[in-house]
């Protein structure tokens, strides 16, 4: 019973050990934390020389001394957390050493001398063709670990063997080697992604600025048309306005000549009705002249076919749409080219018209009118002979 017990707490003791050990592993070198053990700045733990061989797999180009780098600034990678450690110019021996990790892995080193693992014996590997023998060479041969007994009498014995340690800590040390390149990739990639994050940024942003400039200047344009669409507009509002008042100038002149009329029509049959003939010859001379001068002196002007018609302000836009769907993107290299042509040409032409330049600097230029003025003396000008006027008919005498 109280071997039974003592085996149990033996077993317990064994695995918190155990646990202990796996706390205590490198994740480089895949051992226990040698001395000195640094700590990074995420809490994580190294041996200086893992830590060494890192930040020379992610620095390649930094001066060495000895196989050790030489203090100086740089940056690599957590191996446990990506975390991207900084260093100053101390490089890997600035970083702190973990004092409470080296402790333990002193008192755990006590701890396992006296603790006896029997079960440790049956962890280890034996060889199939002899059950009794453990594997403890290395056949260097066929790449395989082997035992003794296969290397005397078995299938290894014309190979070349070496001691397990002696492999053990070469393949471990190639490992270690390997990781520390594999993780020195790993952060020239994320250098490159990164890169390409910010290239991604910068194309987006400058997208938006184009983006921002084509709309700015399609609003100037639309700015331009707008304000030249109300000029024509009010050109044909002029237009319209003058046929307008000739039109109702006319149909006064008629509406005031029809009511004369209507009143000599009307004393007209009012003074017929009159029985006295004394009285009605005396009157009769007056009002048969008004009736002639009105039926002789009214000249009635009549307006022909098509007045009405304001096709003649009808505008164009065929080359302006033509023009517009040409617009596209300009090449900056071709105008660049195109100006360094163009320089060159005004350099050589610049001392056969130097004599010209000199006496065309004397003469007075007129100044050469702006827009606006442009619009309004068109303006002007379709005011002052519109095809309105000149396809105006002459009023006729009827």
């Amino acid at each position: 019973m109280s071997t039974s017990l003592s085996y149990q707490s033996l077993s317990k003791e064994q695995q918190t050990m155990d646990n202990l050990e796996k706390q205590l592993i490198c994740p480089i070198c895949l051992e226990m934390f040698s001395k000195p053990v640094v700590i990074l700045p995420c809490q994580h733990n190294l041996c200086r020389k893992c830590a060494s061989d890192i930040f020379q797999a992610s620095n390649p180009y930094l001066p060495t001394r000895g196989g050790n780098t030489v203090a100086t600034g740089g940056r690599f990678r957590c191996p446990s957390c990506r975390h991207e450690v900084v260093l100053d110019r101390h490089g890997i021996y600035g970083l702190q050493r973990n004092l409470l990790v080296e402790n333990i892995i002193d008192i755990y080193k006590q701890e396992s001398t006296k603790t006896t693992r029997p079960e440790r014996k049956s962890n280890q590997p034996v060889c199939e063709e002899h059950e009794e023998e453990k594997i403890n060479i290395y056949c260097l041969t066929c790449e395989v670990p082997t035992c003794s007994m296969c290397k005397v009498f078995g299938a290894h014995k014309n190979c070349e063997v070496a001691p397990l340690s002696h492999v053990f800590q070469g393949q471990k040390t190639e490992l270690s080697d390997g990781i520390a390149i594999l993780v020195g990739c790993n952060d020239r990639i994320q250098a490159v992604i990164s890169q390409l994050e910010e290239t991604c940024k910068a194309v987006e942003e400058n997208s938006r600025r184009q983006k921002e400039q084509l709309s700015e200047k399609f609003d100037y344009l639309y700015a331009l048309l707008e304000e030249r669409k109300g000029e024509l507009t009010q050109v044909i509002t002029r237009n319209q306005e003058e046929k307008l008042e000739y039109v109702k100038s006319l149909m006064k002149k008629y509406a005031d000549h029809m009511e004369m009329v209507s009143k000599l029509v009307e004393s007209g049959i009012q003074f017929m009705d009159e029985p006295e003939m004394a009285m009605f010859l005396q009157n009769a001379k007056g009002l048969l002249q008004k009736i002639t001068e009105a039926s002789r002196g009214f000249q009635m002007e009549k307006i022909e076919s098509g007045y009405e018609n304001m096709n003649h302000l009808t505008v164009d836009l065929n080359r302006e749409e033509k023009i517009i769907r040409e617009i596209d993107f300009y090449r900056e290299v071709e105008e660049e080219e195109e100006e360094v042509a163009g320089d060159e040409d005004s350099e050589d032409a610049h001392t056969e018209s130097s004599s010209e330049e000199d006496v065309s600097e004397r003469v007075t230029q007129k100044p050469t009118p702006t827009s606006e003025t442009t619009i309004t003396t068109t303006n002007q000008n379709e005011e002052q002979t519109t095809p309105q006027e000149a396809e105006r008919p002459m009023p006729q005498v009827i």
